[in-house]
Formats: C-alpha cells, sequence, structure tokens
C-alpha cells in the first residue's frame, strides 16, 4: 500500500509511470518490534523531499539536469529513509546495464595491468564498473565462450587487450555485430582499435642513443607472438636502416626481467656494444644487473634506454631512461571509444587510434667513452 499511497499526485490521482516506478526501485525498510519488513519506494523518497518521483529518478541516475539544492534535498531524504536504487530494475526499463566487459590474455604483463587499471579508472569517472574475464589459452573457442559469458553477465560493450598476434594474423575473429573496442592489435582494418604509438616511441629511443654519438644501438626484443614487440623491434630496425648504421642480430626476452638478466650476460660480452634498447622496462632491469655483475658500468660502458616508464624505473640503479607510454589517455580513449557505441548506437567503426610516447631521459644514457 505504501507504493501506491506514496505514487499518488496532489490531486489523489495516481501517475501511472510513478506507479511503475515506485513499483520497481524499492529496497527494504526494515520494520521495529519485529514486525514484517516493509519496502521504501521511490515516492516515498518524492513524498519526504517534496518532489516528484520523476526527479528522484533523475537524481538517482545521475541525470545533470537537477538543480543542486533539489538534488541534496533528495539525497537527504534517500539517506534518512536508507533508500537505495534498484540497479537491475533500471537496466531493465533503459536496457543498459552500466557495465563494460573486459577480455585480456596475460594480466601479468606492465602493459597490460596498466592498461586495465586506467580503463577501470575513466569507465568508473563515468558511472560503469568493469567485468573482467581472463582467458588461458588465446584460442577461437575461448575468446567466442568469453563472449558469450559476457552476455549472460549483461555487459554494455567489451574492450578486448590483446598482447598476441590473434586478430591481425587471422586466427582469432570476434563476433559479427558486438559493440567492441580493441586494444593493442593490427587489426584496425576490421575492428575499433586503441594503442600506443610503439613504432614513434621505439623510434624515439633509437635515435636519442644515435644523436649521443653511438654508433649502433643492439636491441633486446619481447616474444615474437607479441605485436607490441614486433613493433618495436621494427622501428629499431627501420631507424638504423635509415641512418646507414649496422643491425646487429637482436636478442629475445619473455618481458621478465630474468630474460633480461640473461640477455644483459650475453651483451656484456660484446665488445662492440656500447647501447641497447630493451623493448619493455623490466627486462631493462634484469639487463642493469647483468651488466653490473660483469662489470660492465651505466652509462660509462653501456647505454641503456627501457620502454614504458614503469613507476619503478626513476628508481633503478641508474635511473633507467625509457619511452612514457600515457595508459591513463589509453583507458580515456578506450572507454570513450565503447562509449559511442554504447549510447549512440553505433557500429564499431574500423581503424586505429595511437597514443603519443615521449621518451624521458635520465642517468642511463650518455655519450660513449672516447
Amino acid at each position: 500500500m505504501a507504493g501506491r499511497k506514496g505514487a499518488e499526485g496532489r490531486d489523489g490521482r495516481v501517475n501511472r509511470d510513478e506507479r511503475q516506478t515506485a513499483a520497481t526501485d524499492e529496497p527494504l525498510r526494515a520494520g521495529s518490534g519485529g514486525r514484517r519488513k516493509q519496502r521504501v519506494s521511490m515516492a516515498d523518497v518524492a513524498r519526504l523531499a517534496g518532489v516528484s518521483s520523476q526527479t528522484v529518478s533523475r537524481v538517482s541516475n545521475g541525470n545533470p539536469g537537477v538543480v543542486e539544492s533539489t538534488r541534496e534535498q533528495v539525497l537527504a531524504a534517500m539517506r534518512q529513509l536508507g533508500y537505495r536504487p534498484n540497479s537491475a530494475a533500471r537496466a531493465l526499463r533503459s536496457g543498459r546495464f552500466n557495465t563494460i566487459g573486459v577480455i585480456l590474455f596475460n594480466l601479468a604483463t606492465t602493459g597490460t595491468s596498466r592498461t586495465l587499471d586506467a580503463i577501470a579508472t575513466q569507465a568508473a569517472a563515468e558511472g560503469y564498473a568493469i567485468t573482467l574475464m581472463p582467458i588461458d589459452l588465446p584460442t577461437q573457442d575461448n575468446v567466442l565462450g568469453a563472449f558469450t559469458r559476457m552476455g549472460e553477465l549483461a555487459v554494455d560493450a567489451v574492450i578486448v587487450i590483446m598482447a598476441v598476434h590473434l586478430l591481425d594474423s587471422g586466427t582469432v575473429t570476434l563476433p559479427p555485430g558486438v559493440q567492441v573496442v580493441v586494444v593493442d592489435s593490427d587489426a584496425d582494418d576490421r575492428y575499433s582499435v586503441v594503442d600506443t604509438d610503439q613504432a614513434d616511441g621505439a623510434e624515439r629511443a633509437v635515435r636519442h642513443l644515435l644523436d649521443l654519438g653511438h654508433h649502433t644501438v643492439w636491441h633486446v626484443a619481447g616474444p615474437e607472438s607479441s605485436f607490441s614487440s614486433q613493433r618495436r623491434a621494427e622501428a629499431w630496425q627501420r631507424t638504423l636502416e635509415k641512418a646507414g648504421r649496422p643491425v646487429p642480430p637482436p636478442l629475445r626476452g619473455d618481458w621478465s626481467a630474468d630474460s633480461g638478466f640473461a640477455a644483459g650476460l650475453a651483451l656484456a660480452d660484446e665488445p662492440g656494444c656500447t647501447a641497447v634498447f630493451v623493448s619493455n622496462d623490466q627486462m631493462a632491469l634484469g639487463l642493469l644487473r647483468a651488466l653490473h655483475e660483469r662489470g660492465r658500468s651505466v652509462p660509462g660502458d653501456i647505454s641503456v634506454v627501457g620502454f614504458d616508464d614503469s613507476p619503478e624505473a626513476a628508481h633503478y640503479v641508474p635511473p633507467l631512461t625509457t619511452v612514457h607510454q600515457d595508459f591513463a589517455e589509453m583507458g580515456r580513449r578506450c572507454v570513450q571509444r565503447a562509449l559511442l557505441q554504447i549510447r549512440g548506437g553505433q557500429v564499431p567503426q574500423s581503424g586505429t587510434d595511437l597514443v603519443p610516447t615521449r621518451l624521458v631521459v635520465r642517468a642511463s644514457t650518455a655519450p660513449p667513452r672516447g
């Protein structure tokens, strides 16, 4: 009875829309003396605040078109009555769940974890939650299964963080008609892609070392399956060739500090090695330790540049010169592209949105001796 009574207007008639809203947005209100709990309706809040149920609905949905004093009045009434909006009921009415799904393949890497953190932060600022779906093996069946589960969890759009060659190689395809944004991929002819400008960042690193006077630059690359690793290695080679410098054989790591340590042991024995571009900061950390243990000073004997600008890079010994990736901007652009599809009902547009990089120069690079 409280829901119907609260939905009555001043003239005694019941507004149909308010009655429906009150029936679907009704958290429990605790009774006293062991009596049965009653539901606090939107109409109850409206009556206490002295406004319409539509105004309460706009406040609970975060609609900006409400006078601030009225908003505070409604929020005070909500707190006094212990009212909380029923998000499931709102989703049924609007067809939106205010949730973005994220499918990823490797949370352990610095780039993936920081990209995910940026996406979650930006989504929260837009009033959206994140549903995370990790995939152990990046196969077609697993990808389709992840999208099916995302559909069951009622998400409005999906962001796929690709750390390996899948979409661009044709090994994996995404379900048609899905509102999706892809991170870190070369599939921009089919999907909406957001990525760091990997090639520009690598070129900046190599040009910095050449401008210091180094004859050439060695390279510790990431895994062959990684799109980012491939882009950085290609830019390293292209920059050396464009400058007319010899291209040393690249060493291969797996993004870990251990693999960087192994590469550093090998490069410590290369008499012509005076500069190294490492494909991420974690491998650069291992490389620095290996050079130190072999008695090679950085940057006295060998200059080192990393990639990522991880929070710890400024505290390496010596502090690491590295390529800064703007993960916050990555997250913002991913969520923006997803929201364009959600709010505008647009079909995902193919093409890549590249986020610029910048070189952060610290103490690990210097001109070569002599």
